[in-house]
């Protein structure tokens, strides 16, 4: 990664530029890596380990790997639900029942084939992790531009943590944000570990 004062500036489109070039170079064992690193860090958060339910996501592309962070929590019993993308750009929520139960979705996401629980459903999760191209020290995040997650985030309370799976480099020292924008409250990389931001409104 650049140095990091290159994000205190610049446009929203060309950051995510920027970081999606970046993660196009690693290599698929590093970003296995880095998943692994993620999911056993994640495992060990206390308010990970107490939760009940927690909602996530499947990990697409040049993302950090998700799939065995669902794969634990579903054995070990907390109740995971990850969303299918609405034709408003709205998410909905399913549970997680297994690898053998993501089918293909909208623009090759991976999806939950499980009854539908409403766009409110993740008000009732302990946990939320989310995905993310940047995080900065307040907690704005910088997502791929749909909106999605922010109006699902405006769904959760003060109260939950809400985190984000980087790569190093990609906690930054600020970003862009607009009125819409909501902050998450801490983030996780492979090598640092969880890192709980100020800031969140």
């Amino acid at each position: 990664m650049k140095d990091q004062s290159v994000h205190d500036i610049g446009s929203k489109p060309a950051l995510r530029a920027e970081l999606l070039a970046n993660r196009a170079e690693l290599s698929a064992d590093a970003r296995s890596a880095a998943g692994r690193s993620l999911r056993d860090t994640l495992l060990g958060v206390p308010q990970l380990e107490m939760a009940g339910a927690v909602a996530a996501y499947v990990s697409l592309g040049t993302e950090p790997e998700t799939h065995g962070l669902l794969f634990a929590l579903w054995k070990r019993g907390t109740y995971v639900i990850l969303p299918r993308l609405l034709p408003d750009g709205e998410l909905d929520w399913a549970s997680y029942e297994g690898p053998d139960s993501l089918v293909p979705g909208r623009f090759g996401l991976m999806e939950p084939s499980e009854p539908a629980r409403g766009v409110g459903a993740i008000a009732s999760a302990d946990v939320v992790v989310v995905p993310a191209l940047a995080v900065d020290r307040t907690g704005v995040r910088l997502g791929r531009g749909g909106g999605s997650y922010d109006r699902a985030l405006a769904r959760v309370s003060p109260a939950v943590l809400t985190v984000a799976l980087l790569y190093e480099g990609e906690l930054v020292d600020s970003l862009p944000r607009e009125p819409h924008d909501q902050r998450v409250r801490a983030v996780v990389t492979p090598e640092s570990g969880l890192h709980l931001l100020g800031g969140a409104d």
